[in-house]
């Protein structure tokens, strides 16, 4: 489900409208791609609004995310250092640019391997559109099923394998670091059980 309306579906459900049904006005304070699940903040003031994007601009909130890519790699941990460029051509990919790109840097850490696969931790040090999916592609490592960025077809998972596991930040009325964790979809633990038992 989109975090806000769907420029060509404007009637069709959306995270906030749905939440705001419930909670009130609500600010968005930072977005997940439609087809990544897990953990996000919004605000419910604007004094909070205004603190929380401040941390999120700055960096200083952490966001963890599980991905299942294709491939094993021969390191456990690896930086992505490849400067990215957004909304290019048609489909609106984010591209690495060496020469026009904005510097961004993920870590990844292999957590679990399979025949041919592995599942991932991936640290984002800074936030362009895409970037989790683009760095992988780019190391080498594509996300399952991730057609835009040239992940293999696959049948165990309707999307690409994405999730936001945990997200740490400063409370903004108490000054206090919370984390906070989202447990695995259906579909993420169908496609890890899979792969677990050799499928």
């Amino acid at each position: 489900m989109p975090v806000l309306p769907d420029g060509w579906e404007k009637d069709a459900p959306y995270l906030v409208k749905l939440l705001e049904g419930q909670y009130g006005k609500l600010w968005v304070v930072h977005r997940l791609d439609k087809i990544t699940s897990g953990v996000m903040v919004f605000a419910r003031t604007t004094d909070a609004h205004r603190a929380l994007s401040m941390q999120f601009e700055q960096h200083e909130a952490q966001k963890v995310y599980h991905a299942i890519v294709a491939g094993e790699p021969e390191w456990d941990q690896h930086i992505a250092h490849h400067p990215l460029r957004v909304d290019v051509g048609h489909r609106h990919r984010t591209v690495v640019d060496n020469r026009k790109g904005k510097s961004s840097e993920t870590l990844f850490r292999v957590m679990e391997r399979y025949q041919g696969f592995c599942l991932m931790e991936a640290v984002p040090g800074s936030g362009r559109t895409h970037q989790i999916r683009v760095h992988a592609y780019a190391i080498g490592f594509p996300l399952l099923g991730d057609m835009l960025y040239s992940g293999p077809s696959t049948d165990l998972i309707a999307r690409p394998p994405l999730h936001a596991q945990s997200l740490t930040f400063m409370h903004p009325t108490t000054g206090e670091g919370v984390s906070f964790t989202a447990t695995y979809p259906e579909d993420f633990k169908y496609a890890l059980e899979k792969l677990r038992a050799g499928h």
